[in-house]
Formats: structure tokens, C-alpha cells, sequence
């Protein structure tokens, strides 16, 4: 895996959209930024922006060349507790959460880590919650009844494997609690997640992943619900097809799983699933206009928005997809939106009201871990 330091310090450019009159130009070095005030544009400028919006810099570490924010997109404070990847994101109000994931280490690899952030999207800040108490990257995460709940996940050294380890979180007391472990036969991470009623439903996903060429990715296609009151599982219907680092959602009485990857990185799909779950009967929706593994996900009303991904080979490489792309599910059409200024993969997304939170994410194929912090409102 490359040195984390060469994913660092490579100074790129960020243009930003701003009002009218406005400009400032931010300096980004390792999370580091610094202001300076530049000559407005005239009104109505449209320099790779809007008609009447001034046009303000960015840059920071990573591959990007110039992405444009605007068209919905805004940057947001950085993670505090700096770059993450292959973690969870719930929000609890108007808190969003960021759990688990990897981190880079000393050496210039990855750590699993126990961390959980939480952003306040009223203050644009902050603040460190009570750690998880087993680290865990691509763990499974649902918010049910006000609480947190993580259900299992991957963790290890060399291999990633899963793991049954279950706790909830209670915000008021900043305490996680205990939960029975998964049994055998539902462990996974990566999982695609819904909540249906008092039931965190946990679709498809991966029981192993070693990072590096050539290595084990056990991708399942079984499905399985928690019933938090009752603390048992249940056995669903299992997916078509074995999925991972796939998107998933509950709108109604439906179970959607969307894209995804079947056993490596670059194996993506465009496939969108959907359970009846009150029939147990799965069907083929709309597949999406472009297959992508380790998607971001969130839902607004009765669309399911989908952000980056990995599996993008150009020339003969794995690199980061920068679509945006939003599911109808109540007229099954898919629409193209304003890409992502900063394209990543393995992160994940929460909408609170009407606005979707993207924290983190890694900028390249991989492992590459960053603290970006942006939003959308479509």
C-alpha cells in the first residue's frame, strides 16, 4: 500500500462557489488552513460557476485537479480527529456521527480504530463521543428509537474478518451498552441497511477482506433482521446475488439494495434489488446508470442518493468514481446530479432534513483516508 505521507502532500485546488461579493482563498496542508482575502469578481461572473456567485479556492491533499463546489455541493469543517475511511455515519437529531472505520498509522498504513466523532450540523463543529468499546472498520450502523446501534463489522491485522461484537448507544448518557454477539451465521461487515419498523435489517456484506492485490473478499448474499425489543435475529430472504459495499435503504415496506461489488474491488454492479417485505419476494428495479462498489448512500423522502465509489479502472487502474446519482423508487428513474467536488469511496452518508452529510472517505483506490467534510442539498 503507498505511503500515506506521498497521499498527504500533494497541494491540489478546490474552486468553491460562493455569494456575491464574497471570495477567500484557504490553504490546506494536512488539515491546516489558513484565509486570505482575494479581489472580488465582478457580479455575474461565471468562472466555472454561477451567474452573480464569486468564486473562492481550496486546496488540499489528494488527487483531485480543481473540482467545482456549488450546484448543492458545500465544504464543511474538516474531521477533527483527522482523515477516515471504511466507517459508519447515523445522525441522532442534527448530529451526525462518525464510527469506527481506518485511520493512517505511523508506518504508512491503516488502523482499525475505536473512534466516533460527532459533527453538529447547526455549529458546523466537532466534538469526540465515548469511543466504541471493540475497534471495527466497515461496521454496521442504524439509528432506531433515538439510539445507536452497531451490529458486528470487520476487524483484524493483516485479513479483516468479521466480527459479532454489538453495542447501542444512548446520546444522553454517552455510554454504550452491551448487546448478545451476532450469532455464527450473520456475521459480516460492509452490509447494506435498512430500518423497517423495530427491525435494523443487514443485507448481504463481506466476512473477510484482505486488503492488497489478490486478496480474499467472502462476499454472502444472506439477509437478516434485529429486532432491538426482542434482541433476536430473523433469516430473510436472501439477495439475488452476493453483494458488498453496496447501498442500502428502507422506503416503505421495501428493502432496497443498490450497486455494489461481488468479490474485489473493480467486480462492481449496477444491479437494484428490491424486498417486499411483506411479501418476502425480491425484484429487479432500474439498474443504475453507472455500476459502482462503496458507494455512499442516503434517502430523502422517496429518493435514494448515491455518491462515488471505487472501481473506476483507468488504465488499468482502480481509481475513485465522482458520480452522483439519484434513485426515484416511486417512478423507478434514475437522474444524473452535480458530481462529487471531491470523489470518494468507503465513506458513507446520513441526510438530516433536507441536506446529505458526507464525511470522510478515502480519495484513491484502496486505502487513502481523508478528512474531508462536505454536503449536499439536492
Amino acid at each position: 500500500m503507498r505511503a500515506f505521507q506521498d497521499l498527504f502532500m500533494t497541494k491540489r485546488s478546490i474552486t468553491i462557489l460562493a455569494g456575491a461579493g464574497v471570495a477567500v482563498s484557504l490553504a490546506v496542508w494536512a488539515g491546516v488552513a489558513r484565509a486570505e482575502p482575494q479581489a472580488p469578481r465582478a457580479p455575474g461572473a461565471t468562472s466555472g460557476g454561477h451567474a452573480g456567485h464569486t468564486i473562492t479556492k481550496l486546496t488540499l491533499d489528494g488527487p483531485a485537479a480543481d473540482p467545482v463546489y456549488g450546484r448543492g455541493w458545500r465544504p464543511l469543517t474538516p474531521i477533527a480527529g483527522g482523515p477516515r475511511q471504511e466507517h459508519s455515519v447515523a445522525a441522532i437529531g442534527r448530529d451526525v456521527y462518525v464510527i469506527g472505520g481506518i485511520k493512517p498509522d505511523s508506518a504508512g498504513g491503516v488502523v482499525t480504530v475505536t473512534d466516533v466523532e460527532v459533527y453538529d450540523t447547526r455549529r458546523d463543529r466537532w466534538r469526540r463521543a465515548a469511543p466504541l468499546p471493540v475497534a471495527m472498520n466497515h461496521p454496521n450502523a442504524a439509528v432506531l428509537g433515538g439510539k445507536l446501534y452497531v451490529l458486528g463489522g470487520l476487524a483484524g491485522g493483516a485479513s479483516w474478518e468479521a466480527i459479532g461484537d454489538s453495542f447501542v448507544y444512548d446520546p444522553s448518557k454517552n455510554r454504550w451498552a452491551t448487546l448478545p454477539a451476532m450469532p455464527a451465521e450473520v456475521l459480516r461487515g460492509s452490509a447494506a441497511i435498512g430500518v423497517h419498523g423495530t427491525k435494523i435489517i443487514l443485507a448481504a456484506g463481506m466476512r473477510t477482506l484482505t486488503p492488497g492485490p489478490g486478496g480474499l473478499q467472502d462476499t454472502v448474499a444472506t439477509v437478516n433482521a434485529y429486532d432491538v425489543v426482542t434482541r433476536r435475529w430473523t433469516r430473510l430472504p436472501d439477495l439475488p446475488e452476493p453483494r458488498d459495499h453496496a447501498g442500502g435503504a428502507v422506503i416503505g415496506d421495501t428493502l432496497y439494495v443498490v450497486g455494489g461489488r461481488d468479490r474485489g474491488q473493480v467486480n462492481v454492479r449496477d444491479t437494484v434489488y428490491a424486498l417486499d417485505l411483506s411479501t418476502g419476494r425480491w425484484s429487479a428495479r432500474a439498474p443504475m446508470p453507472t455500476a459502482r462498489g462503496g458507494i455512499a448512500t442516503a434517502v430523502i423522502g422517496t429518493t435514494i442518493y448515491t455518491f462515488g465509489g471505487e472501481g473506476n479502472v483507468v488504465d488499468g487502474a482502480n481509481t475513485v468514481f465522482p458520480q452522483t446519482e439519484a434513485y426515484d423508487a416511486a417512478r423507478n428513474r434514475w437522474q444524473r446530479l452535480a458530481p462529487m467536488p471531491v470523489p470518494r469511496h468507503g465513506g458513507a452518508a446520513v441526510a438530516v432534513r433536507d441536506t446529505i452529510y458526507l464525511p470522510g472517505g478515502g480519495n484513491r483506490g484502496g486505502g487513502a483516508p481523508t478528512m474531508v467534510n462536505d454536503a449536499f442539498r439536492p
